[in-house]
C-alpha cells in the first residue's frame, strides 16, 4: 500500500513540474521531455536519444496523450493530443513548441 501511495505521489509531482520562474524555451522543453522519457523507459537521461522517434521508444496513443497532458501543465498551454504523432521526436517537438511559444509572445 505504501509503495502505491508513493508511486501516485511521484506521478502527481512529476505532472506538476511547471515552476513560476522557469523560462520555457526549446532547451527547457527538451530537458523536460528527456526527463519524462527517461522516467517512462526506466533509463538514464543521458541514454535518451532526442532524434529517435517516439514510436521507436514504444509510445502508444494512450501514453502519448498522457505525455501531452503533462506537457500542457509544464508549458501552461493547450496542446493537440496528436502532437507526438505530428512531431515525432524530442528534437522536432521541442523545436516546434519553442517556435510556437515565441510566435505567441511576438
Amino acid at each position: 500500500m505504501t509503495s502505491l501511495v508513493t508511486t501516485l505521489l511521484n506521478k502527481l509531482s512529476f505532472a506538476e513540474t511547471k515552476q513560476e520562474n522557469l523560462v520555457i524555451n526549446e532547451t527547457s522543453i527538451k530537458d523536460w521531455l528527456i526527463q519524462r522519457m527517461a522516467k517512462m523507459k526506466k533509463i538514464a537521461p543521458a541514454e535518451v536519444d532526442t532524434a529517435r522517434t517516439f514510436e521507436e521508444y514504444g509510445l502508444d496513443s494512450i501514453v502519448a496523450v498522457r505525455v501531452v497532458g503533462d506537457l500542457e501543465k509544464f508549458i501552461d498551454q493547450r496542446l493537440s493530443p496528436a502532437l507526438l504523432f505530428e512531431y515525432q521526436s524530442i528534437d522536432e517537438l521541442s523545436r516546434y513548441l519553442a517556435n510556437e511559444l515565441n510566435t505567441q509572445e511576438a
